[in-house]
């Protein structure tokens, strides 16, 4: 079955300037072929969707998210992992959100929604998972029930092969503090000792696991960069060291704007607002957020002025609204609305090693396409406005009838 999607503005996410009056015929889930400046595909036996002119891109990833923070005195575990996959669904319908990697769950619950999503039974986004964080005792965010404390070399490597059984697709460490935490829980304190960070770095090596790093701090940036992390997340405080061994060995820099510029003394337009009444975040946390804001944005744009590879992961919930965030701070930050698109969906498939067959309108690639009524190069909030959404060329989500409406 054919499914030609016709007058479209075509954002392929290759190149900067749109395509006007563009045809995309999707076949078997992949897209077969592309015709520009008005040229038209034989429709005979296929499904033809007019566009009336509006935006078509690639769907919309988000590198870096986790569930809700929820004890099992809160919710159950079968709540827990049922309203995770809603969420995960509700983010492609809604947002037009096709990919996710995760960076910490419980209970291997982003496993097994994984496995859901690619049994076919349920229609989700893409799903990449790690299992629980691995940090120290006395480490990174250990009130979320998403952390398991280890010890020694042989702590971590026990931990890391146990996330391996249970079916992970990388290995998420915590190597730093953080900006949300309890009082001892701080960004500029490293919490590995030599030993431990090597065995963690040298077990994934040999298992041939990458690393999604969360590294707040020059110290610790540089010590994973070096090790062979694929990703560095967060980069609050960097230097300039930092920044050349990013360039040199090729690393991924997902910077998380989000945990350091939600607040209320921070808050620009109305979707911010919406998140942080919805979050009512501890004024505590408020200030420390505050406080590391400008140092962040400072990195931050620097990495991007120096061509450091970068894809866009929010880290905040709930999960249909973060990525959008995510994109109104990095055009609030200097990036321009092409940068901050490629980092959303061709940079962020490429982190999941999934740019082989996402992450740009291209031949041959799997037709997870979102559209769009206005042009988010014009303005990066004009991804908010959907129309519809398509995984594998299939119509998972069509707010036409709304749009108009509205």
């Amino acid at each position: 079955m054919r499914t030609i999607l016709t007058n479209a503005t075509l954002i392929d996410c290759v190149n900067p300037t749109p395509f006007k009056n563009a045809t995309v015929v999707v076949e078997k889930g992949r897209i077969s072929e592309i015709l520009t400046d008005g040229r038209k595909a034989p429709s005979a036996d296929a499904t033809l969707v007019d566009l009336a002119g509006a935006y078509l891109l690639p769907g919309l990833w988000d590198v870096h998210v986790h569930p809700d923070y929820l004890s099992l005195a809160e919710a159950p575990l079968a709540d827990q992992v049922a309203l995770f996959g809603h969420r995960l669904m509700t983010s492609l319908t809604e947002s037009g959100i096709v990919g996710f990697r995760c960076a910490g769950t419980h209970s291997f619950m982003d496993v097994a929604w994984k496995r859901a999503f690619d049994s076919g039974l349920y229609v989700g986004p893409r799903l990449y998972s790690c299992g629980h964080f691995l940090t120290t005792t006395g480490g990174h965010f250990l009130t979320t029930g998403h952390a398991l404390e280890c010890d020694g070399p042989y702590g971590f490597v026990k931990a890391i092969r146990e996330q391996i059984k249970n079916g992970v697709d990388h290995i998420k460490l915590n190597l730093s503090g953080g900006i949300m935490g309890p009082a001892w829980d701080r960004h500029w304190h490293s919490f590995l000792l030599d030993d431990e960070i090597k065995a963690a770095f040298e077990i994934c090596r040999q298992r041939e696991f990458k690393v999604m790093a969360h590294a707040t701090n020059p110290n610790a940036v540089k010590s994973a960069v070096r090790l062979g992390a694929h990703s560095i997340e967060h980069g609050y405080i960097m230097d300039d060291e930092c920044i050349e061994l990013l360039l040199e060995h090729n690393t991924w820099y997902v910077p998380t704007l989000a945990i350091s510029h939600l607040t209320p003394n921070q808050a620009g337009n109305e979707w911010e607002r919406a998140y942080l009444k919805q979050r009512n975040l501890a004024p505590s946390l408020c200030c420390r957020a505050d406080a590391a804001s400008d140092v962040h944005a400072g990195w931050f744009k620097k990495a991007l002025d120096a061509g450091v590879k970068m894809a866009l992961g929010s880290d905040i919930r709930p999960l249909k609204d973060a990525a959008l965030l995510e994109m109104g701070l990095w055009v609030k930050d200097g990036a321009t609305p092409w940068q901050t698109l490629l980092a959303a969906t061709k940079n962020a498939a490429a982190v999941c090693g999934a740019a082989d067959d996402l992450g740009t309108v291209e031949v041959g690639k799997l037709a997870d396409l979102i559209v769009v009524s206005a042009n988010p190069l014009d303005d990066i909030n004009n991804v908010r406005r959907l129309l519809l959404v398509l995984k594998e060329g299939r119509i998972v989500s069509d707010k036409r009838d709304h749009a108009h409406a509205r």
